[in-house]
């Protein structure tokens, strides 16, 4: 596998008046295609200025950052704005809908933000992605007439539909029940058993699990680098060794589409 992510000795410091604020104290670690990466920490950790940088809306005080190839610490606004349309697809805990069009509408928004493409091919690739996502029947309705866990689900379609290299999911399941969230990371699951790159933020150890490699901020440091199984092996000799378990639980009883063959534009 090659490097999507190549962090070493981030530092993020911000200035309040006469205070200086070390949210990253020089984080390091790489990330190969296709690794699905659990982010995990307590408020006050670093862990949402890590997600910052890793998302190209913040640079780092120093440190280098390079994404699937490009050195993303010598850009400047503009172009950020560029690599993240174009290599990153975002899920956020709120879902961000517009509330007055379609499922459809929403999903194909990124990609009139990228210009170039006429309107049918966009609203073709929307529909496409609503389809991955198991929403193929729902592309027509509007917000407020999708469940939660389906609006997350467009969301996450909108993520897609500009074929990243990077899927970044921030508290996904925060807005979401227990049993909604497991269909959830079920999806994420799938997304990345078909070649997606996934890295999860979180504060939620059972979200966490379904990710093969945690790491662990702390006070602006990375504390733990491990693959998950090893993480929660060590924290109780008697729990799981494989995190998707709660997924094939929930794909038996049907309530998990199974994503579609991962393919990026060129």
């Amino acid at each position: 596998m090659s490097i999507m992510i190549s962090a070493r000795d981030l530092t993020r410091t911000y200035q309040t008046g006469d205070i200086e604020v070390h949210a990253l104290r020089g984080v390091s670690f790489d990330i190969q295609r296709g690794e699905f990466v659990a982010i995990m920490g307590p408020s006050g950790s670093g862990k949402s200025t890590l997600m910052n940088l890793i998302g190209c809306l913040d640079t780092p005080t120093s440190g280098s950052y390079t994404l699937d190839g490009l050195e993303i610490d010598q850009l400047e606004k503009p172009l950020l704005a560029a690599v993240r349309n174009r290599k990153i697809g975002f899920v956020f805990q709120q879902f961000h809908l517009l509330a007055r069009n379609s499922a459809l509408e929403n999903v194909a928004l990124p990609l009139a933000y990228r210009g170039g493409l006429p309107a049918d091919e966009r609203l073709e690739r929307a529909a496409e992605s609503l389809e991955r996502v198991g929403l193929g029947e729902r592309m027509d309705h509007k917000p407020q007439e999708l469940s939660g866990g389906q609006q997350q689900r467009v969301a996450i379609a909108r993520a897609l539909v500009t074929r990243p290299a990077l899927l970044l999911a921030d508290e996904p399941t925060g807005a979401l029940d227990t049993r909604t969230s497991e269909e959830l990371m079920g999806l994420l699951t799938d997304l990345n058993r078909s070649g997606m790159t996934v890295v999860l933020v979180t504060h939620e150890p059972d979200v966490a699990r379904y990710a093969r490699r945690l790491l662990e901020i702390r006070d602006g440091l990375l504390q733990r680098d491990v693959p998950t199984a090893e993480a929660w092996a060590a924290q109780d000799p008697h729990a799981p060794h494989l995190p998707a378990s709660p997924v094939e639980r929930a794909r038996r009883v049907g309530r998990l589409p199974v994503a579609r063959h991962w393919r990026r534009s060129a």
